[in-house]
């Protein structure tokens, strides 16, 4: 089979964060998180990395960032815009944010082949959550009945930010670790007990043991052709609203419940950390220098 390529969604506008965060130096040689990101998905076994990105800042990203590692794995590119929708739609007055995750990977589905993996710009997800990404994408499985993907996931109060709220998938899975349901939470903040969601109409207690999506996921082809029927309909629903997106956890959790999909829940022994704040910046530096002085990372990344 194939080696799978890895999709970053990093077409994000970082507005709680301030700024564009895919391009901001976390490593001791200017390294981005998504540098991390690409390193290990490449020793891992991908063999091909697409960004999506926006066209603002294309020749930016391209020469910062992606310029490093272009020798060293194949790198392809897709633009994330408002305006590229299904035939029929357009983008209401007043409409500035994205479409959402989902809209994102139908966006890169022309610079795709085969398996692959979709992720996070400004999420370190750490080298053994790949190296199951990969070892899972690369096993061949039958899809006759229902397509087979599978997500990595994290104990929720080992993903949350000191700073402020967080989006993140809630996930339950049954004892052989599918996943049977995933609740899409946008403002979980931390407490004394565990963590809460403050999302008006969503609001829930939770323990923060919770097995949560980060975006760390593996798909078939498959995925693209139920992607683009969902998106449709949600345009058809909400498609008027200025802040509605389409999220990816939401779009599985409906394949999943309706028997179109199975995804098993891959554990890992990773860290998880990420910034999604400012503040969170310096959390993030000094995780990876530890890393470093561990001898998981070289100094340096990329010769």
């Amino acid at each position: 089979m194939n080696q799978p390529t890895l999709v970053i969604l990093a077409a994000g506008m970082g507005s709680r964060y301030g700024g564009l965060k895919q391009l901001d130096p976390m490593g001791p040689h200017g390294e981005t998180v998504l540098d991390y990101s690409v390193y290990d998905a490449r020793r891992a076994g991908f063999g091909a990395v697409t960004f999506i990105i926006r066209p603002d800042f294309a020749e930016l990203f391209k020469q910062q960032v992606a310029k490093k590692f272009a020798h060293k794995i194949e790198t392809r590119f897709a633009y994330q815009e408002l305006h590229k929708l299904p035939a029929g739609f357009s983008v209401p007055a007043g409409r500035e944010k994205p479409w959402g995750t989902g809209h994102a990977v139908l966006c890169a589905r022309d610079q795709v082949q085969g398996n692959f993996a979709v992720i996070n710009a400004d999420d370190f997800y750490g080298a053994n959550s790949y190296e199951q990404l990969a070892r899972f994408l690369a096993t061949p499985r039958d899809e006759s009945r229902r397509a087979q993907f599978c997500m990595v996931g994290f104990q929720l109060d080992k993903t949350l930010s000191a700073h402020g709220s967080v989006a993140r998938g809630i996930c339950v899975k049954d004892a052989a670790d599918n996943l049977l349901s995933v609740n899409e939470m946008t403002a979980i903040v931390k407490t004394a007990d565990g963590a809460e969601n403050q999302e008006p109409g969503n609001e829930a207690q939770l323990t923060g043991r919770e097995s949560v999506s980060m975006n760390m996921w593996g798909f078939t082809p498959r995925y693209f052709a139920n992607l683009e029927t969902a998106f449709v309909e949600f345009l058809k629903t909400q498609g008027h609203e200025l802040k509605a997106e389409f999220f990816i956890p939401k779009h599985v959790d409906r394949m999943v419940k309706a028997g179109l999909a199975d995804c098993k829940v891959l554990p890992t022994d990773s860290a998880w950390f990420g910034v999604t704040y400012r503040e969170d910046r310096p959390v993030v530096i000094e995780n990876i220098r530890r890393l470093i002085e561990a001898g998981r990372y070289p100094e340096k990344l990329w010769n």
